[in-house]
């Protein structure tokens, strides 16, 4: 049974509210930065197992919008950059960049370690490891015929997605705890002064900020929209020489452009960029986008691969915890945009790049802006990494 796209949208309003709800009553939700959406989300697919496994009825989502309020958010994000804070820590991306393309190995190693020990072929490891976490749904769909070519496995598309999905659930339920600790630990704070990126900090009842109006929040929604449009010309442009980008994208890249074109061609023009209206807009395309995409997970697609996927998806949060502490985070400078860069490093990695910015935002709210951890992150999580993953997935698959 397929619920509509408008039920889909409503049901997505729902779960943000009700993980809101059990964000205030629950302190451990609160207190480690677990992101709204997640715990209504999650308590949204686990009704629709349920359902499944007493009546044998698939409820799915038509999730159509879900994909503009991802081009509508990653709009958001690039407007909210500044070339020249990229300029000047064009270090910091290039080593994010590396430490990536190393934990994308280490992933691999660590799946074929954990296939080896089940008995398994081991080209299946790529399924347990980043065509699954760090590719995502898409990347173990795109990689599942040729793996099970290779091993011979029937179930190894249902292993990709079922690793696919539960890294998703565990990405924003580790996220903000590593965040948490790194920062109270080394006694780090934010800027409270600066409006974030995304992810409006807890405001205390009849505390002053900025004033937003029906103006200025649909001046936001214009933009974006602008920023959506050359989106899509450049994805166009792009596909006709032969790179295939992800939509959102060409999106990031165009609101980066215009974001650092316009007001100073234009400088009278009223421009967006860092405004809480902008803010409200990418947690708003934010939070519905990753309310849709948790609660529309198939928990039935867990079942007969649990052994494996369980055990080794353990040792691969405790890899990815360990390598965030002692190694992500002290190479990043061991700032405070370092610690929130470690929860999204901890939500792309294994889960997805919207994960990711949740986990960001969840940190934000509660310890002060990074707006620059939200460029630096979706610069290698949803442009570098693809390729650099479909090389590594290539040589452990003919191993």
């Amino acid at each position: 049974m397929v619920l509509p796209s408008f039920l889909s949208v409503t049901l997505g309003l729902i779960v943000y509210f009700l993980g809101a709800f059990f964000t205030r009553k629950i302190a451990f939700l609160r207190n480690y930065n677990i992101p709204e959406p997640v715990s209504g989300s999650i308590a949204v697919a686990l009704g629709t197992w349920v359902i499944f496994r007493w009546t044998g009825t698939e409820i799915t989502f038509d999730l159509s919008i879900r994909d503009y309020l991802l081009v509508l958010f990653f709009s958001t994000i690039g407007l909210n950059a500044q070339i020249q804070d990229l300029y000047r820590n064009g270090k910091a991306l290039l080593v994010l960049l590396l430490l990536t393309v190393v934990f994308i190995v280490v992933q691999n190693v660590v799946a074929l370690i954990g296939v080896t020990a089940f008995g398994l072929p081991r080209a299946s490891a790529v399924m347990l490891g980043s065509a699954s976490l760090i590719g995502g749904h898409g990347t173990s769909i795109a990689w599942g015929p040729r793996v099970s070519e290779i091993t011979g496995m029937d179930s190894i598309d249902e292993l990709g997605i079922a690793a696919a999905t539960l890294g998703l659930v565990l990405a924003t339920l580790v996220g903000g705890p590593i965040a948490k600790f790194l920062i109270e630990r080394n006694g780090l704070e934010g800027d409270h002064e600066t409006v974030p990126t995304v992810g409006l900090e807890y405001e205390e009842p009849g505390e002053p900020h900025e004033q937003i109006d029906h103006v200025s929040l649909m001046r936001a929604l214009l933009v974006s929209h602008v920023v959506i449009l050359f989106g899509y010309i450049l994805h166009g442009l792009l596909a006709r020489a032969g790179l295939d980008l992800p939509l959102f994208v060409p999106c990031l890249l165009m609101g980066i452009v215009l974001s650092n074109t316009v007001p100073v061609a234009l400088p009278r023009l009223p421009w967006p960029a860092r405004t809480r209206a902008l803010a409200i807009t990418s947690d708003y395309s934010l939070s519905l986008f990753l309310a849709m995409s948790l609660m529309s997970m198939q928990f039935w697609t867990l079942q007969g691969v649990g052994g494996p996927l369980i055990a080794v998806l353990a040792v691969q949060v405790a890899v990815a915890a360990v390598f965030i502490l002692f190694v992500f985070f002290p190479l990043m400078g061991r700032s405070y945009t370092a610690a929130v860069l470690s929860a999204g490093f901890a939500g792309f990695t294994l889960g997805a790049t919207p994960t990711a910015i949740a986990n960001m935002s969840s940190v934000t709210k509660s310890y002060g802006a990074a707006p620059l951890a939200f460029i630096l992150l979706p610069l290698v999580s949803a442009f570098f990494v693809d390729l650099a993953n479909a090389v590594v997935i290539q040589f452990f698959v003919s191993l």
